[in-house]
């Protein structure tokens, strides 16, 4: 435990110089695309007094290596920087919508692993069947369908032709289902396939037949010794995707109305919010860090070897 605690520990640390690159990055990409934020908050028929006024009050008229120090000062302090807009802070304004990002998220991952995980063993089993063929079809095409067609096409069959479910917003629980199926298809195509070839590699192994000259039943032998031991590659495919999902989840809430981080970054980049674009860039990519860390965690839980190497046994 003490070598899982240290390895724990030097994550951390390196989050550090991730962020500072992040934050790096953004911000200047940000500050140096086109359009004035003081001209678009004071608006079109606004005098130069005024948008100077504006800049000043908001700092943007010092150069941009300052503004970057005291925008990375303030970050010590755990400070994220205003609302252009009000007197919102980022942070309130980020911790406000994460909850509906979050649920959005892990609501197209279940729906994934409960697809893929059962179609891409049964695949796996009864290789070159009608079954796998089929399955293997179907998961090409649905990874070939873009987020934003998929979800168009959702809203005009269950929402506008059969009346169904809603066609954006959060307004009832069932509000959920079209953004997690818009996201969800696609990678339960993408685990299905990687369960697929996880399970076939593992199969032909040897202990598979060993298992099964003991005399332990199918089931046992595929759930229990198979599965578990392709699970290392179907987690690191389940890890990835919800990383992309997250990227993802901005078109689909921009697409279904959905009050989530995405949909708050792309307001910001309309109205030239930068404080909330960038703190929203930098939290989210904290958020990722962590997350890949609780999903090494997982792998030493799973597979005794990485285990080994964190206590040095």
């Amino acid at each position: 435990m003490k070598g899982l605690f240290k390895y724990i520990l030097h994550r951390l640390l390196l989050l550090i110089p991730v962020l500072i690159g992040v934050s790096f990055i953004i911000f200047f990409i940000v500050n140096l695309a086109p359009g004035n934020p003081a001209q678009m908050i004071a608006g079109p028929e606004a005098d130069m007094e005024t948008i100077a006024r504006i800049e000043e009050e908001l700092g943007l008229n010092k150069n941009i290596f300052v503004r970057y120090g005291d925008y990375m000062l303030n970050l010590l302090k755990g400070d994220l920087g205003t609302s252009y807009y009000s007197d919102a802070k980022v942070w309130d304004r980020y911790i406000e919508r994460l909850p509906a990002t979050l649920m959005l998220s892990a609501s197209f991952i279940v729906v994934a692993v409960l697809f893929s995980l059962p179609l891409g063993i049964i695949a796996a089993v009864k290789q070159y069947s009608i079954f796998d063929r089929i399955a293997s079809v179907v998961a090409m095409i649905a990874v070939s369908m873009p987020n934003f067609w998929l979800g168009i096409l959702l809203i005009l069959l269950f929402s506008a032709k059969l009346g169904w479910l809603p066609s954006g917003g959060f307004d009832h629980w069932y509000s959920i289902i079209l953004p997690a199926l818009t996201i969800g298809w696609q990678m339960c195509a993408l685990m299905t396939r990687m369960t697929r070839s996880s399970m076939l590699e593992v199969i032909r192994q040897d202990y598979i037949n060993t298992a099964r000259a003991k005399g332990l039943s199918e089931k046992v032998v595929i759930i229990k010794h198979a599965l578990r031991n392709a699970l290392i590659p179907i987690i690191t495919s389940a890890s990835s995707l919800f990383v992309d999902g997250i990227g993802g989840a901005v078109v689909t809430e921009t697409i279904f109305s959905w009050p989530g981080v995405g949909t708050l970054v792309i307001d910001a980049v309309d109205k030239r919010d930068l404080n909330v674009v960038i703190g929203c860039v930098i939290m989210t990519t904290i958020l990722v860090t962590l997350f890949n860390l609780l999903i090494d965690i997982i792998y030493a839980m799973v597979d005794p070897r990485i285990r080994s190497s964190y206590t040095g046994k």
